[in-house]
């Protein structure tokens, strides 16, 4: 590995687009500690070393690399993107318009790739105000008394409200930078970059607080499951497809063999982001009425607000997997698959074409989707069980 990753590097083209993605990632990485104008930095950073991370912000935390809680110009980060992303693509399901244009090739989905990009900055907004009125009014760090904004004026608040989303809309086109010119999916590597940026610092945590043994096991632990992870991910189902032979004016075609390749784990890391979402909404409800004596919310508080309680724990499995069946259903049409197979003459060896080739996806899909949901709701487990085993906090590294 080390070997090819060096041999990259003496191919000119491929060393310019290895150079350009680490400069993007280095700009993209300042970006996120630089603060936004207004911000106390000296409270913001007294603050987070005195409390617990986590709780309702550690997902959007953990995908901005840290830089939500630090108020910086990225500190948005990513999240908004996937956001609108994944809402698209389930409203390409339910409105007939957005299914036309994804069925028009590269330029329907240009189209809708610009539909993202408005409804990302959209979500920007709204959670750059949500996060600023937050630090406006002390909410944002539960228990820090000190003021985390130079002034509380609107002037200021608007500033900040719009840098926040200038940021979210650089980022975009950072990654699109990356897809064009660099190598691999820039999107991605953002996030790569965002989630593994919190890494040696929380490493380094765990050490301190507990010791070079369980440092040695969680770094033991971090790399089983990346090897399950890309394992799991690799795997895949692939179901044989015979196209017949068609002759076209004196032109023999068809006759050849491919297959359709089913992924275990269809529905990538959607599920947990669906599941941890859900759980957040409890959350929210009883951080905004602390005082409430509502026996509900009192149940929520008890139960389905702390990560390391076992029904918290089976909540969250049980989410993930029905998410995971939920979005597969979606995205996956196996009438639209069989469809088109018989349009172009192609047919699955064994099994007629039409209405057989459907039933027959359909129940492939349905076996399969269970290892990987299975897969997902263990592999999300593992971060819960460190909270109640080690007491890790909340931004337990391989969460």
């Amino acid at each position: 590995m080390l070997g090819a990753f060096a041999n990259a590097f003496r191919t000119p083209d491929l060393r310019r687009k290895l150079l350009f993605v680490l400069l993007i990632v280095a700009v993209f990485r300042l970006g996120s500690q630089v603060p936004t104008p207004g911000v106390n930095v000296a409270n913001v950073q007294s603050c987070i070393s005195d409390l617990e991370s986590g709780g309702l912000y550690s997902l959007i935390n953990l995908f901005s690399g840290g830089a939500l809680l630090q108020l910086t110009i990225f500190a948005l980060g990513i999240m908004p993107y996937i956001t609108a992303s994944i809402i698209l693509q389930l409203l390409v399901v339910v409105i007939p318009r957005l299914e036309a244009l994804k069925q028009e090739g590269q330029a329907g989905q240009s189209k809708i790739t610009q539909y993202t990009r408005y409804l990302t900055l959209g979500l920007a907004l709204l959670q750059a105000t949500g996060i600023v009125a937050l630090a406006r009014s002390g909410a944002l760090l539960q228990g820090c008394d000190r003021d985390l904004l130079h002034d509380n004026g609107t002037g200021t608040f608007l500033v900040m409200v719009i840098t926040m989303t200038a940021g979210t809309a650089v980022i975009m086109w950072l990654g699109e930078l990356i897809t064009d010119r660099g190598i691999g999916n820039g999107m991605s590597i953002l996030i790569f970059t965002q989630v593994v940026a919190t890494f040696p610092a929380t490493l380094w945590g765990v050490k301190t607080s507990k010791g070079w043994v369980v440092f040695g096991i969680v770094l033991v632990i971090g790399l089983i499951m990346v090897a399950a992870v890309i394992f799991m991910e690799q795997a895949q189902r692939r179901i044989p497809v015979q196209y017949a032979r068609r002759m076209v004016g004196r032109k023999m075609f068809g006759g050849n063999s491919t297959y359709i390749p089913l992924k275990v784990n269809q529905a990538g890391v959607i599920p947990v982001i669906f599941a941890s979402s859900l759980l957040y909404l409890p959350a929210m409800a009883v951080q905004f009425n602390p005082d409430s004596k509502n026996p509900v919310l009192d149940f929520i508080g008890t139960y389905l607000v702390r990560g390391d309680h076992p029904l918290y724990m089976l909540a969250y499995f049980l989410l993930i997997i029905f998410f995971a069946y939920f979005y597969v259903s979606i995205t996956f049409n196996p009438v639209e698959v069989a469809d088109n197979m018989k349009k172009y003459g192609g047919f699955i060896p064994g099994i007629r074409a039409g209405k057989p080739t459907e039933d027959y996806l359909s129940y492939v899909l349905s076996r399969i989707t269970f290892p990987g949901a299975l897969y997902l709701g263990l592999i999300a487990m593992v971060p819960l069980i460190a909270f109640a085993v080690i007491q890790a906090n909340q931004n337990f590294p391989f969460g």
